[in-house]
């Protein structure tokens, strides 16, 4: 029976990447030059310190455009509110989304099952199995994935006859 996983997986050496061309820019930009500013990544968490909220904006800025020159998606980061760091600085920290939680594992499995498309959803983890009779089926089961709005960057893998 053919089937696919519907997986929400985010490249962490892409994301290193991204890191360090920003920190690479920061280092040769006049209005970031010589302040603190940096950005470490830890696990699936990302912290941006900077002196002032205008240097943490340029930093996010800069954070953005390198992932978009990276091709990394931008929903894969949930960025948090900025809080007061020791010397004076602001500190935000981002979290780099990793695989379906609960709630929206859920949401896609109901309206999978709502459109009435012959296959079946189950979920493993943080992943969903999607299996059914025919490859067509399936292939409209990733359409309708896709028309739904979610918020978080989907991959569809592990596709099998």
């Amino acid at each position: 029976m053919p089937s696919f996983d519907v997986v929400s997986k985010t490249d962490l050496m892409e994301i290193d990447n991204v890191i360090n061309g920003t920190m690479r820019e920061t280092k040769q930009r006049f209005d970031l030059a010589g302040s603190k500013c940096e950005i470490t990544r830890l696990d699936n968490t990302l912290t941006m310190i900077a002196d002032d909220t205008m240097k943490l904006t340029q930093l996010t800025e800069l954070l953005r455009k390198y992932m978009a020159r990276r091709e990394v998606e931008q929903k894969s980061l949930v960025f948090l509110d900025a809080e007061s760091a020791s010397g004076g600085t602001l500190r935000q920290k981002i979290n780099i989304v990793q695989g379906i939680d609960g709630d929206l594992a859920r949401k896609i499995t109901k309206a999978v099952r709502s459109s009435k498309i012959k296959v079946q959803v189950s979920t493993q983890g943080s992943e969903l199995r999607v299996s059914g009779k025919n490859r067509d089926d399936l292939q409209s089961t990733i359409n309708f994935i896709k028309d739904l709005e979610i918020d978080q960057p989907l991959q569809y893998i592990n596709f099998r006859e």
